[in-house]
């Protein structure tokens, strides 16, 4: 068994669920069958354990005769909580000092401390959560952007769990059919229409691609479009970052080689996050500090999903940019050349054509001169990422359970075209149901589990 699963889960645990440090308020959670029965002892007020589930009281936490402080308890009785357990929060004021004595009285008196995740593993265990629910916790409270809190939501209210379940039916549902057939054999009975159970699975298989292929765009928005700004020393890359972000986020200076080191930031635009990394010149240094910045902008380039390639257009020919984004060749990155510094210029060089199927994007990064055409072109890329599922995959884990599914699929169309035995059919069927029983959890590891809830944060 697994250390986390370890854990005697009929304990009552206790955790501070609002984030550490002064604030208004805190709120302590507690869960289990004697959550109720060990709050009521140090809560002075009603009697707690004769009070309606969802009703919250006011009273006092009291340590013997001395008040800890005028706290909120909400109670929830059992089934109906977020864990399925007796649950009670505490709202309490937001001091460290309040909250750290608080939850001492309540190891005191009968609970311990939750492990993270442990209160959502209670809710998936007791079947109030499915297992990619509450995965889409975790990514709920860590969503940054409107497109990721919107996939969230949409997970954990159950709309991705839904589709799976439904396929997962039909499958059983001939499974089931094609098995009751075995026990016939002798009568050489068909149960299973094997054309209409080709049909199916074409028609499953057709929306088990459409969930891979929207794992593209679902990767995008869970963790962002890295991208990469890069260029020749003193091409206006810092003042750059600091015109998209339209904030003084990176030193600018005249004197080439200032950036030694990498600066990221987030820029967001139609939900979408771009973690911008502004990089190191361009160049062959004999600083060994500037040397290794280099070093660290080719390997941000490596791993660059788009690279914003700024040149100085008051000095680079077209034959001098079309042999500098020949470097970028051997990547898969999506490279877009910009022209900065056409402030310096009498007559700015908008149509100059290079054999590269990227035109240049012309600007003054320190006039914020047509800065609006790299969000334009940064929008364009989300445009043809974007996908119209409602259901977006943006876990791995469900990437790969999807993908398990279609080679079983596929091998459930190959035994019918082959006229292989019901029992081959029955056997890969019972592979692609499986597959999908691990994305909700009706399968599961304790291996996986303690991966999935240990990555939690403590208190939810």
């Amino acid at each position: 068994m697994s250390n986390y699963l370890k854990t005697d889960l009929t304990d009552t645990i206790c955790a501070l669920a609002t984030s550490g440090g002064i604030s208004a308020i805190g709120v302590i959670r507690i869960s289990g069958i004697d959550a109720i029965k060990i709050v009521n002892k140090i809560f002075q007020g009603k009697d707690l354990e004769n009070v309606q589930t969802h009703t919250v009281h006011f009273g006092k936490i009291i340590d013997g005769i001395e008040i800890i402080d005028e706290v909120l308890a909400t109670i929830f009785v059992s089934p109906k909580s977020y864990t399925g357990e007796n649950s009670v929060e505490i709202s309490c004021h937001g001091s460290p000092f309040i909250q750290q004595q608080i939850l001492e009285l309540l190891i005191k008196s009968g609970a311990r401390l939750a492990k993270p995740g442990e209160f959502t593993l209670r809710a998936f265990l007791n079947k109030k959560l499915d297992l990619s629910q509450a995965e889409a916790v975790a990514d709920l409270i860590a969503s940054n952007s409107s497109e990721t809190h919107k996939a969230a939501m949409n997970q954990m209210r159950g709309g991705f769990s839904h589709q799976i379940n439904l396929l997962k039916e039909k499958l059983i549902n001939f499974a089931s059919l094609i098995e009751l057939e075995l026990d016939f054999a002798e009568e050489d009975v068909e149960f299973a229409s094997k054309d209409e159970l080709k049909k199916l699975v074409i028609h499953i298989q057709s929306l088990i691609h459409s969930l891979i292929h929207s794992f593209k765009y679902g990767n995008v928005i869970k963790n962002g479009i890295p991208t990469v700004i890069a260029g020749k020393p003193n091409a206006g890359k810092s003042t750059l970052l600091n015109a998209l972000l339209n904030e003084e986020r990176a030193i600018v200076s005249e004197i080439a080689g200032t950036t030694r080191d990498t600066i990221e930031e987030a820029l967001t635009i139609d939900g979408i996050n771009f973690r911008l990394t502004d990089t190191a010149g361009l160049r062959k240094s004999l600083d060994e500090i500037e040397s290794l910045g280099i070093e660290k902008t080719y390997e941000k380039i490596s791993k660059a999903t788009i690279v914003l390639y700024l040149f100085d257009a008051s000095k680079t020919s077209s034959e001098e940019l079309e042999k500098e984004l020949k470097e970028f060749e051997l990547h898969d990155a999506i490279i877009i050349p910009i022209g900065n510094k056409i402030d310096l210029l009498s007559n700015p060089p908008y149509h100059q054509i290079i054999k590269s199927s990227n035109q240049p994007i012309y600007i003054s990064s320190l006039k914020k001169e047509n800065i609006h055409s790299i969000v334009e072109e940064l929008r364009k890329v989300i445009r043809e990422q974007k996908v119209n599922d409602d259901i977006i995959i943006t876990n791995i884990r469900h990437f790969e359970a999807l993908k398990n599914t279609s080679e079983s699929l596929q091998s459930v169309i190959v035994a019918i075209d082959g006229h292989f035995s019901g029992e081959m059919l029955s056997i890969d069927i019972r592979k692609a149901i499986f597959h999908l029983s691990e994305i909700t959890g009706d399968i599961t590891t304790e291996d996986l589990l303690d991966n999935i809830f240990s990555k939690f944060c403590i208190g939810k």
